[in-house]
């Protein structure tokens, strides 16, 4: 028998969906220049998206192996405790003892990570778990100073360095990607509002500009 011409009608009119992606920082920050008006503005930041994360644990006994399939099949290079081997938007960023985070510009470029180090890591995508944001500007390190809980004098933390740590009682893994200085955080997508509210209220004083990447 064939459907009711009412049936058919109305599963035309339905929508396919009714959920669509969004982004993490999806409701907050907007391009454009806040904060004091006058004169250059002291930070930016850039709220990314898109990007691939995933977290790497190395088993008992294999971390050797894991950085020997990382260079050999990814040129990846593993860090050490504290530190974060980036190039450009491509790299590792050591989370814990035996933990690291995959950094892509892309989760389909962390794709080919699990079945490679089959049997050697755990590998778990978090590209939609975390929000990113990029920090960068002459003031920069005072802005962050008013709620980071570890020292970014430039004689205590530096490019290539890692802290796991909280801002604002919002735990956050923070890494220095150059001397301007700019850095990466990596917070949890659920914090995202939170932690927004807590950077442009920290910034306002400086005058900041927000990047959407």
């Amino acid at each position: 028998m064939s459907e009711p011409a009412t049936t058919r009608a109305l599963a035309s009119q339905a929508p396919s969906t009714l959920w669509r992606p969004r982004g993490a920082w999806e409701g907050a920050g907007k391009t454009g220049r806040y904060g004091a008006a006058k004169g250059p503005a002291g930070i930016r930041l850039m709220l990314r998206d898109g990007f691939g994360l995933a977290t790497l644990i190395a088993a008992d006994g294999k971390e050797a192996d894991l950085r020997a399939i990382l260079t050999e099949r990814f040129g990846l290079s593993l860090p050490e405790a504290g530190a974060a081997h980036i190039e450009g938007e491509r790299g590792l960023v050591w989370s814990a003892p035996g933990q690291w985070l995959a950094v892509a510009p892309s989760p389909r470029d962390l794709r080919d990570l699990p079945e490679a180090l089959r049997g050697v890591a755990a590998v778990t995508d978090q590209s939609d778990s975390r929000a990113l944001v990029r920090i960068s500007g002459p003031q920069a390190r005072a802005m962050l100073a008013k709620g980071v809980a570890v020292d970014l004098h430039p004689r205590a933390f530096g490019p290539g360095q890692v802290a796991v740590t909280s801002i604002a009682h919002i735990g956050v893994q923070l890494w220095q990607r150059d001397a301007e200085p700019t850095y990466e955080i990596a917070v949890a997508r659920s914090f995202a509002g939170s932690f927004w509210h807590w950077l442009e209220h920290a910034a306002a004083e400086f005058g900041y500009e927000v990047e959407n990447a």
